[in-house]
């Protein structure tokens, strides 16, 4: 892996979206830092544009105010140095474990040889080198994610965007999976924002949460984790976890109220 973890900037974003029924303002001066290598939870309630300013860093969506960069660019448009996992896999199911890995890749124009190697590498990393020729279809939905993590790091991105991977699994996979996912990004160097609405979530995966206003979205706190890396859920410390837990829901309750 040759990941050089990316710095993202965000300075008083602002967004709306154009409806039939009026504009909704879903981002209001919205403006964060995430240094290379660190990882940032983002909370908040429906509504709050958690998703929207993942899309906005992604360059998916254009700000009407404000802008984003990456190392210092303007991110203007979808760019390979950010890779982006959504709620659902969103794999191509006609198409093999190994060749939705590849497909980023293919699109790049990587030769076939230098795919292949990639591939097989990415399998490793996530455990998949038994499944390199099965469809979706015959994957759990863990698999599935780990299949969309992959694709997401063919080409080495310096910044990984997560919008809630694990909402839809079970509770045990759910935890099994932060736990993989804390090991990958320890493996790949790479700066992550992960969406998330599950406090003990944020906390465990995060340096930092950061709690969304509900709509339109502001930062309301931006609260650092005191927990050392690297982590697993039995060396997680309840002195540290539970007053921040705390924090963090006592803001999201001023919230909703």
């Amino acid at each position: 892996m040759t990941n050089r973890a990316g710095r993202v900037s965000v300075v008083d974003v602002a967004l709306t979206f154009r409806r039939s029924d009026g504009p909704l303002l879903a981002l209001d001066g919205v403006s964060l830092d995430v240094e290379p290598g660190e990882i940032v939870a983002l909370i908040g309630p429906n509504g709050s544009g958690k998703s929207t300013l993942l899309r906005a860093i992604a360059g998916l969506l254009t700000p009407d105010r404000g802008g984003v960069t990456l190392d210092g660019r303007p991110v203007t448009e979808p760019d390979p140095a950010v890779g982006l996992v959504f709620q659902e896999p969103r794999l191509l199911p006609w198409r093999s474990v190994a060749a939705n890995i590849a497909y980023p890749l293919e699109l790049a124009g990587w030769p076939r040889a230098r795919r292949d190697a990639r591939v097989s590498e990415l399998l490793e990393l996530v455990g998949l080198e038994g499944a390199a020729g099965a469809r979706p279809s015959q994957l759990s939905g863990g698999m599935r994610q780990r299949v969309a993590l992959s694709r997401a790091l063919a080409l080495e991105p310096r910044v990984l965007l997560l919008d809630e991977p694990f909402s839809a699994l079970d509770a045990l996979t759910r935890e099994r999976l932060n736990v993989e996912l804390l090991d990958l990004w320890a493996r790949t160097a790479t700066t992550g924002i992960v969406v998330t609405h599950s406090i003990p979530e944020a906390i465990f995966l995060a340096d930092r949460v950061i709690v969304l206003s509900a709509r339109p979205g502001r930062v309301l706190a931006d609260l650092p984790v005191p927990l050392p890396r690297p982590r697993d859920m039995s060396t997680l410390d309840d002195a540290v976890v539970s007053p921040l837990a705390r924090i963090v829901r006592r803001h999201l309750e001023d919230v909703a109220a």
